[in-house]
């Protein structure tokens, strides 16, 4: 029974929370849209995958080294983290802190979890990489616009004038929520404009 009782304990499933279990049915459902019903698969498949890879329970592979550190729940270690950002020692309390911190300061603590021995999965690293530089958006829709076939365009090339539309849309939105708030009609920053805008959009190569 003790055996057993391990071999349950070391199963990610004894550790799969709900938030994980929904989304990993929400990933198999983009898969399954993706492969079976021919649904956007450029989109759906690469994004269920990738849905699929994060939600697996205790992997971690998509945890930044200092998420791995606050999901071992190591009192020591959270101790030192505390000390260094003038927080109480627990999770909830550093998260908050880390929230607030410079980007400086969120670079050192997790330095510092990479000193404690922990590092981060291959999907943080793939997001640092290529999401957060901002290449991965770039080069695949170079790809989709290599795969795009423009013979409907150059036949009727009346029809430019409805992509043309679409990016008129996105811009016209900024510049009406920059109007409202010239005119102190409704208050709008530069970021809030442009996320209307974006949100608004037509053209999701455009928005991202």
């Amino acid at each position: 029974m003790e055996s057993l009782n391990a071999l349950l304990q070391g199963m990610g499933l004894m550790h799969l929370g709900a938030g994980q279990a929904i989304m990993l049915l929400v990933s198999l459902l983009l898969l399954w849209l993706a492969i079976a019903k021919k649904f956007e698969p450029l989109l759906l498949l690469p994004i269920g995958f990738g849905g699929l890879l994060s939600n697996i329970p205790e992997a971690g592979l998509a945890l930044t080294a200092l998420e791995s550190l606050l999901a071992h729940h190591d009192a020591g270690q959270l101790a030192v983290i505390a000390a260094k950002l003038n927080c109480a020692p627990d999770v909830h309390a550093i998260k908050e802190a880390l929230a607030l911190a410079l980007p400086s300061v969120q670079s050192q603590m997790e330095n510092l979890a990479v000193d404690m021995g922990y590092t981060p999965g291959v999907l943080a690293l793939f997001y640092k990489v290529a999401i957060g530089s901002g290449v991965a958006p770039l080069v695949i829709f170079m790809g989709v616009g290599a795969m795009t076939d423009f013979g409907p365009l150059l036949a009727n090339p009346r029809t430019l004038l409805l992509g043309a539309a679409a990016q008129f849309g996105i811009f016209a939105t900024v510049l009406g929520a920059l109007t409202l708030n010239y005119f102190g009609l409704i208050s709008f920053t530069l970021p809030q404009a442009a996320a209307i805008g974006i949100i608004g959009g037509a053209d999701g190569p455009t928005a991202i």
